[in-house]
């Protein structure tokens, strides 16, 4: 174990802090060599104790921060990299910085301001004595600190599509004479189809990262995680695999990317979708790099990508991305204890093990512990949904997601799970909870012909327990969701249901919770 103290340091003016999601060497930070400035990375404790991670996650923020280190120093830039050995005799951030500060002389720190809110504060608590602190920008989204503190009020519902539209004409993106290309914003209703047993599942654009050292790092401070790795990680850890995997995309996926992103499958468990989140979410890809080189594929003469293809992805990442952004920093931190559903039971065993009978759910639950990743409709519509329905306390499902997923930070997991999924906010990011009965997975999967439940029951021993909780769920909440606009052809379905079978839905719900318990 090599020790902190090993280290002899040099002098150095100023230090700046780079956290495991800042790895962008297009920072101003790294445009000049300056002799006097030495940055400080880290693997610390502190980071692996908040919540449990997946085993791939944590592997890959390890050694995405290998990666960068090393590019910096490449770059003629003084950096100090601590592993988790090296960091082990500091307790917090802030304790390693105030180590730092000490050792080098350094009578200033600066960091780019952290995108999680318990980061943010830890680090604008800090003052320590005799060295100045100063934060800047991260120079990564579209949206500056400014903008969103102008955008995005505390408390306020908002709504994606006019955010969309806003940022598609201020960045001019899919834009021709003021108006969208197409004809049309959204194309999403052109992205809702399931896949045809006729289209091939193509083959996902896997990396092959030793992980072994880092490994034996984990064994060695006993860091506890879930899910499973094998003997090299796919996930792209540089920007150069980053790229790949963008130029992929663009080149094989997005062609089909739209029409299908919506749908699932146990032919293959990344489908057409990108997986470029962990590559956006640590900050080796811009959003702006990843939008153009959709937007350019899509204008190359004789592109076979299409217009909803392109708008559908160019939604997720300069609309809905910066959207929940902007939700997320608005409301901080009063959101995290949101909970207007009143939710309090425990989350069920088999989202650890994957072990249930429901197809679907066996399906999302499998491919997340063995590969840290599921696609948005499987996070939304699957898992979140049954919790949601279930009456699971928004706390754990929370971190749960926080913790299986590769591209999970608090401040895209949260609302999205929270807000969208749990519908816990009341509404600030939607208008209306995301519940559906075991039809509209039917509809999108071929998840349930080989289930061992029934899709079209909605009481009996067999019946779907999406369908059982789904008429549950809008029975216990008809007062809260009776006037909704959006809910009310969901609502005039279940008063048509006579009063004995609803009770048979009530009762079977209620045992269900019994048996999960």
């Amino acid at each position: 174990m090599k020790a902190v103290m090993d280290v002899d340091p040099h002098p150095a003016k100023v230090l700046r802090l780079v956290l495991g999601d800042q790895l962008d060497a297009h920072h101003s930070w790294f445009q000049q060599v300056d002799p006097g400035i030495v940055y400080v990375m880290a693997e610390l404790a502190q980071e692996q104790r908040y919540v449990r991670h997946h085993i791939q996650k944590t592997m890959a923020f390890f050694l995405a921060m290998e990666r960068f280190a090393e590019r910096v120093r490449g770059m003629g830039h003084s950096i100090r990299h601590f592993d988790l050995d090296q960091a082990a005799p500091f307790e917090s951030l802030t304790a390693l910085l105030a180590h730092c500060a000490a050792a080098h002389q350094a009578t200033r720190v600066e960091y780019q301001l952290p995108d999680e809110y318990r980061l943010r504060r830890q680090l604008a608590d800090w003052q320590p004595d005799g060295v100045e602190v100063v934060a800047v920008e991260s120079e990564h989204f579209y949206m500056t600190e400014h903008d969103l503190k102008r955008q995005f009020k505390a408390g306020s519902a908002h709504r994606l599509e006019p955010f969309y539209r806003k940022m598609r004409t201020s960045f001019d993106v899919l834009m021709k004479d003021g108006a969208p290309v197409g004809g049309q914003w959204n194309f999403d209703k052109h992205n809702q189809k399931a896949l045809p047993k006729t289209v091939t599942v193509p083959a996902p654009f896997l990396f092959q990262n030793p992980t072994g050292l880092i490994q034996d790092r984990l064994d060695r401070h006993g860091v506890e995680t879930l899910g499973q790795v094998g003997s090299d990680l796919i996930w792209p850890v540089d920007e150069a695999q980053a790229e790949a995997l963008l130029v992929d995309f663009c080149q094989r996926l997005l062609p089909n990317f739209g029409r299908y992103q919506d749908a699932m499958t146990h032919r293959g468990w990344s489908l057409f979708h990108s997986r470029l989140s962990f590559a956006l979410n640590t900050k080796l890809l811009s959003p702006k790099r990843v939008v153009d080189a959709a937007v350019a594929a899509f204008e190359q003469p004789g592109s076979e990508v299409g217009c909803a293809e392109v708008e559908g992805f160019v939604r997720q990442i300069l609309g809905w991305r910066e959207f929940i952004r902007g939700l997320y920093w608005a409301n901080m931190p009063d959101y995290a204890a949101r909970n207007v559903l009143e939710a309090k039971m425990d989350l069920p065993s088999f989202y650890w093990t994957g072990d249930t009978r429901m197809a679907c759910l066996k399906q999302a639950i499998d491919q997340s512990l063995e590969f840290g990743y599921a696609h948005h409709i499987q996070r939304l519509m699957v898992t979140g949904n049954f919790a949601l329905m279930l009456g699971v306390d928004p706390d754990q499902v929370d971190a749960w997601y926080l913790g299986i997923y590769v591209d999970a930070i608090e401040w895209v997991e949260m609302p999205n799970t929270r807000g969208m999924s749990q519908f816990a906010d009341g509404g600030l990011v939607a208008s209306k909870p995301y519940i559906s009965s075991g039809k509209y997975i039917q509809r999108m999967s071929d998840h349930c012909g080989d289930c061992a439940y029934d899709v079209t029951a909605r009481t009996g021993a067999m019946a779907c327990p999406y369908n059982v909780l789904y008429w549950d769920f809008l029975g216990r909440h008809s007062d809260r969701f009776g006037r909704n606009p959006r809910m009310r052809l969901m609502m005039n379905h279940y008063e048509k249901i006579p009063m004995i079978e609803r009770d048979e839905i009530h009762s079977a719900a209620q045992a269900l919770r019994e048996s999960l318990a």
